[in-house]
């Protein structure tokens, strides 16, 4: 997307994306080390290639003065073309094709097992020390990281998810939770978290009590 062809722009709009919170220009501008204006710049550009979609809001954390209300920018809703956000339809097919040849009676339950097979079989195949945010990045995920769990900012597998939710959710359930498997990591564990423009599945540390989830 030409938008996105400038690496200011792109690490703009990459850190707007990773944000749990709307962001303000300024806030943008310390991110990337550039100047307020030129961070309103790109952001704007942004808006306009509908990446990106703003309004005007006070910070939360801070009281209201009588300045005026600044424009804060976050990612628009939706999918974008391209690679933004990934999908990744081709391994989905592949599972529910192979479990419909296998077992045509409980297509699903052979679904679930191939799905959390394959996730180990590509945890596997990783080389050594290869990092779980860097499989699941590689994979369409968009893997965001904050200490207490790893959230999966994309579901690659999206449109399909919307049609039929618990199927596809499942699915995906099983194969990242196969991939942690076949990474070795036991000290994480792949729990079901729906929440709305994200990917139904959270990775938090093996025995935590996740958060309730906000379902779409």
């Amino acid at each position: 997307m030409a938008a996105l062809v400038d690496q200011v722009r792109r690490a703009l709009y990459d850190y707007v994306r990773s944000q749990d919170h709307p962001v303000t220009r300024e806030e943008a501008a310390d991110a990337q080390h550039i100047s307020r204006s030129l961070a309103a710049f790109h952001l704007d550009k942004l808006v306009g290639a509908g990446l990106l979609q703003t309004r005007y809001e006070a910070p939360t954390d801070q009281a209201r003065g009588r300045g005026r209300t600044p424009k804060v920018y976050e990612a628009a809703p939706g999918c974008i073309s391209l690679t933004i956000p990934e999908r990744r339809y081709d391994l989905i097919g592949e599972i529910l094709a192979q479990a419909v040849a296998q077992d045509p009676a409980d297509a699903r339950s052979a679904a679930l097992r191939l799905a959390e097979q394959r996730g180990v079989a590509i945890g596997h195949g990783v080389d050594g020390g290869g990092s779980v945010v860097a499989v699941l990045a590689e994979l369409g995920f968009d893997p965001a990281d904050d200490d207490e769990r790893i959230r999966l900012r994309n579901c690659p597998f999206h449109e399909l998810a919307a049609q039929q939710t618990e199927l596809v959710c499942g699915l995906n359930h099983a194969f990242i939770g196969g991939l942690l498997d076949g990474l070795g990591r036991t000290d994480l564990h792949a729990r079901l978290a729906p929440s709305p423009g994200a990917c139904c599945v959270q990775i938090r540390p093996a025995g935590t009590t996740p958060r309730p989830a906000t379902r779409q």
